[in-house]
C-alpha cells in the first residue's frame, strides 16, 4: 500500500503546488453597462502627483486606456492614443493612461521610461503606474493598449482596441476607439460597443492589495 500511496501523495503535492502558482491576471471583465471600478485608488503620474479615476472624470465621461513602453503594439498605437487623449480633454472627457506592467520583466516600462514617452509624445493626459495591478484586475484589462470609455454616469459604453490598422495609421478604416469618444462627446450612442483587444500581455504583478 505504502508503494501506492507514495506516486498519489507526490502527485497530490504536485497539484497543489501548480495551483498555488497558478495566478489569475484578471478579474471578469468588465461588461457594457458596468460601473468603474476602483475609483478611488490614487495611482502616481509622470508628474509626481497622485490622481484617482474618479479625479479625472470628465463632464461627458472618461476614458481609461491601459498601456505601457515596451510593448510594440502600444508603440504603433500611442501616437493615435495621445491625439485621442489630448483631444477628449478639450470635449469634456476625462483621459488617463495606466500602466500596469511589473518593470522588473521589462525595466523600460518603469517610471523613467514613462517620463520620457509622456515628454516625447507631449502626453496632457495623466500617465499613471498602477503599483499593484489591481486596478487592472478589476478592470479585467489584459492587452496593451486596451481602452475602456465610460459615459457621464460612469458606464462602460466601449471597450476594445484603437481601430483596425495598428502598423499604419493612414489605412485605417474604422476607427473604433475615436468614433466612440466623439459619441460620447456629442450625446449620441456608440455604435460599435466592444472588440477584440489587440496587444501584448499585461505583465501583471504578483502582489496584490486584494
Amino acid at each position: 500500500m505504502q508503494a501506492l500511496r507514495t506516486p498519489i501523495s507526490r502527485l497530490a503535492a504536485l497539484a497543489g503546488l501548480a495551483l498555488a502558482l497558478t495566478v489569475a491576471p484578471a478579474r471578469a471583465q468588465l461588461a457594457i453597462g458596468d460601473a468603474v471600478p476602483m475609483k478611488d485608488v490614487k495611482m502616481t503620474g509622470v508628474d509626481g502627483k497622485s490622481v484617482t479615476l474618479a479625479s479625472v472624470a470628465g463632464k461627458k465621461g472618461t476614458l481609461v486606456v491601459f498601456t505601457c513602453n515596451h510593448c510594440p503594439w502600444a508603440k504603433m498605437w500611442q501616437t493615435r492614443v495621445t491625439e485621442i487623449g489630448n483631444a477628449a480633454g478639450k470635449v469634456g472627457i476625462g483621459m488617463v493612461a495606466i500602466n500596469a506592467n511589473d518593470p522588473a520583466e521589462y525595466p523600460e516600462d518603469g517610471m523613467d521610461g514613462m517620463k520620457q514617452r509622456a515628454k516625447e509624445l507631449k502626453i496632457k493626459f495623466p500617465y499613471v503606474v498602477d503599483a499593484t495591478s489591481d486596478v487592472a484586475r478589476a478592470f479585467g484589462a489584459s492587452r496593451t493598449p486596451e481602452a475602456f470609455l465610460f459615459d457621464a454616469d460612469g458606464k462602460l459604453v466601449y471597450h476594445g482596441t484603437i481601430d483596425d490598422s495598428p502598423k499604419d495609421a493612414a489605412a485605417v478604416k474604422d476607427a473604433y476607439l475615436k468614433d466612440a469618444v466623439n459619441a460620447v462627446s456629442t450625446g449620441k450612442t456608440v455604435t460599435t460597443a466592444e472588440t477584440k483587444s489587440m496587444g501584448c500581455s499585461i505583465k501583471f504583478r504578483s502582489k496584490t492589495t486584494s
